[in-house]
């Protein structure tokens, strides 16, 4: 069976016959050869059909083939179909098939999704299908639901079709018949049937969105926009994005204010840029220990701060974008899980079923030793930079040239470069991994997915400056590492992310996709699946977070880190956008109601920054010389620190518990969207009851 159950009454899209030039997309495709297939239900009847997806197929899918696809798409959910509108395009024997999306089909998704939406109160409720009338819009879909939603329930509704017998594919071996209960999309794909499945882009609206985002001189990001565009996780990445950048103002005025007072800072900045060594302690080296016992401290109070300020944020953008109460249900199994066939205890439904203790063995056997093998590349690169970083210095001391002091930041150049494309490399790796794994769900395999690259990402962009802070205690090195951290991946990052995929566009994939207003529409959704693409944005969060992890972990060493990330984020805003717009394929972007996984991440560097700090702050030279005047021994500077540790751990603890993770409207709205949804619910169950 189907995810929803449809409409058996009949209807059909009525079309009216306008002037080619005043025709929408939709107009266009329905005025040239077949037209839209039928709708299933009278209010789903429609003057205009809106194109939201295209279906790419290969280049050897046979008419009946196509033919028989578009027919299960337009089949209502109750005899095995996906209850969506399709149009073949040019005509029967072409490689592409545009997907709409009727309004029942729309709005049963919704609620199955648990989306919130606007009532006839004007407050935000969970919808319920049976009172879909009290709800504000809901006769008008491109006004109820964004976008980026309708394109998302296209694709869910798509990926949920299963057949309900075994079943033979027109123009195709028998090789490739549908068992029962598999899934159609996935086998289609595995067939070559269907190449690729993209959302289609909107021209007017994307044109509007560039405008008001990254072409002019505005500050503000247009959030809702945005939201209501590419989706609730495009836009929570871009507002987290700009709620940090804005963030670093007061840790980057800091920063300038102890560098430019400190005059112990300053000589300890030209050392990180010189190369050369420590010259001796000057008269205001207590100002300069107390300019970084400030700047640690702040920055474990901020980095508390900033996050808990973050989930208060988050919340109002939930409630305001209709995910605060996604519905939590016993998930479909992913297009990509596999199995023998068989009835999931739970459910009691026909589905591909996988031992739980052949993945624990996967885990165990190859994932695991295959991560280590990683990390112990990321070791043999930090022995690398420390052999290279030796032989530099030799050659500077017997040298002293301005070539030899240029050559002392090539081992960190060339291991920065090492551990971007290990980096790289290892996130193929993992996603590989990953589906080896064979998770059930889509929320498990995200997951491990993400646990597998956080663990790497941690020790391969953290393991050398930890070893140089907690081993070699070279508290200059340490400086001189960070410093190079910071302008060298920033740069290389905006050069791969952005100048590269510009360059390609503009010279290879652009002039291939030259388009005029007298083009046909079909040729013009073509050319949107020629852009490479969208990779995500796990790239992005990895890179703010390892940006937060150098504020965090050890900006006390070096106090123009928030300076240097506050520049690089300023541009980074900017060029995410533009390479969203511009340069890939619009996504897919499922629902949801924070960052998920990655705040944990961030609140876990949060408190690691406790421990990292108290132990740099050893190394401090106030606290050098009072233990080697013999004012204190070490094991009291060492029981201060653990103490001063502790003490900070309690600050933050309490700083979370102070500030609630939601304002107190919020929770109350959502406490009021739980208590009718419930109500709802005990209604239904009576209503069913008495009939």
């Amino acid at each position: 069976m189907n995810k929803a159950d449809g409409d058996d009454c009949g209807g059909e899209a009525v079309q009216q016959q306008q002037p080619e030039e005043d025709q929408s997309p939709a107009e266009k495709l329905q005025s040239k050869g077949p037209g839209w297939t039928r709708v299933h239900c009278p209010c789903c009847a429609s003057e205009r059909i809106e194109p939201l997806v295209l279906v790419k197929l290969g280049q050897k899918v046979r008419p009946e083939t196509k033919r028989w696809l578009i027919r299960l798409i337009g089949t209502p959910q109750t005899d095995g179909g996906a209850g969506l509108l399709a149009h073949p395009g040019e005509d029967a024997s072409g490689d592409i098939i545009v997907v709409s999306a009727p309004r029942c089909t729309l709005l049963r998704a919704t609620e199955e999704l648990g989306l919130c939406k606007t009532y006839s109160n004007d407050n935000m409720e969970a919808f319920s299908y049976v009172d879909r009338d009290n709800f504000k819009d809901s006769d008008n879909m491109e006004v109820f639901l964004t976008l980026a939603e309708r394109q998302y329930i296209v694709k869910y509704e798509l990926d949920g079709v299963r057949a309900q017998r075994d079943l033979r594919i027109p123009g195709l071996p028998d090789n490739y018949t549908l068992q029962r209960r598999d899934n159609v999309w996935q086998k289609l794909g595995s067939a070559g049937v269907i190449v690729d499945t993209l959302p289609l882009h909107n021209p007017d609206k994307l044109k509007a969105l560039t405008e008001a985002w990254y072409t002019g001189n505005q500050l503000a990001q247009p959030l809702d926009s945005v939201n209501g565009y590419f989706g609730s996780s495009v836009a929570f990445y871009f507002s987290f994005l700009d709620f940090y950048t804005w963030s670093l103002l007061p840790p980057a005025i800091l920063g300038l204010s102890i560098t430019y007072f400190s005059g112990e800072v300053q000589k300890e900045m030209d050392e990180s840029v010189s190369g050369s060594g420590p010259t001796g302690v000057e008269e205001d080296s207590g100002l300069a220990v107390s300019g970084h016992m400030v700047q640690a401290l702040f920055i474990m109070i901020w980095s508390t701060v900033f996050m808990e300020m973050w989930k208060r944020r988050s919340s109002s953008l939930s409630y305001r974008w209709g995910t605060l109460h996604l519905a939590e249900r016993f998930a479909e199994p992913r297009p990509a899980f596999h199995g023998e066939l068989g009835v999931n205890p739970v459910t009691g439904r026909m589905e591909p079923l996988f031992p739980e203790w052949q993945r624990d063995l996967r885990m165990a056997l190859v994932s695991i030793p295959v991560v280590g093998l990683f990390l112990g590349l990321v070791v043999l690169g930090m022995l690398g930079f420390y052999w290279g970083e030796a032989q530099a210095k030799q050659l500077h001391a017997e040298w002293d040239t301005m070539l030899s002091q240029t050559l002392l930041y090539m081992p960190s150049v060339l291991h920065i470069t090492y551990t971007n494309m290990l980096a790289t490399v290892y996130r193929k790796v993992a996603t590989s991994l990953t589906e080896y794994e064979n998770h059930r769900e889509e929320s498990a395999y995200e997951n491990h997915l993400t646990t597998k690259v956080l663990v790497f990402t941690f020790f391969n962009c953290f393991a050398v400056l930890f070893h140089i802070a907690f081993f070699k205690q070279d508290v200059p090195l340490l400086r001189k590492r960070l410093a190079s951290l910071l302008i060298v991946s920033q740069l290389v990052n905006q050069v791969t992310e952005v100048v590269v995929p510009f360059l390609v566009d503009r010279f290879i994939s652009a002039p291939h996709r030259q388009e005029s207003e007298d083009h046909p529409e079909e040729d013009k959704f073509r050319n949107q699946s020629s852009l490479p693409t969208f990779p995500g944005l796990f790239g992005e969060y990895i890179e703010l977070l390892v940006q937060f992890g150098y504020l965090s972990l050890f900006s006390c060493v070096y106090p123009l880190t928030a300076v240097l990330l506050l520049i690089n984020n300023l541009t980074e805003i900017r060029s995410d956008a533009y390479k969203i717009c511009r340069l890939f394929r619009k996504p897919f972007t499922p629902p949801v109601a924070n960052m998920g996984v990655w705040r944990f991440a961030f609140e876990v560097l949060s408190f690691i920054s406790v421990v990292s700090n108290c132990w740099l702050l050893l190394l401090s030279p106030r606290l050098q010389e009072l233990v080697q005047e013999g004012w204190m021994s070490n094991t009291n500077v060492l029981l201060l620190a653990v103490l001063m540790e502790h003490v900070l751990i309690g600050v933050k603890v309490v700083l979370s518990l102070l500030i609630p993770d939601e304002p107190d409207w919020i929770r109350k709205k959502r406490q009021h969207i739980e208590y009718t949804s419930l109500q709802a619910l005990r209604q239904q169950s009576l209503s069913s009851e008495e009939s």
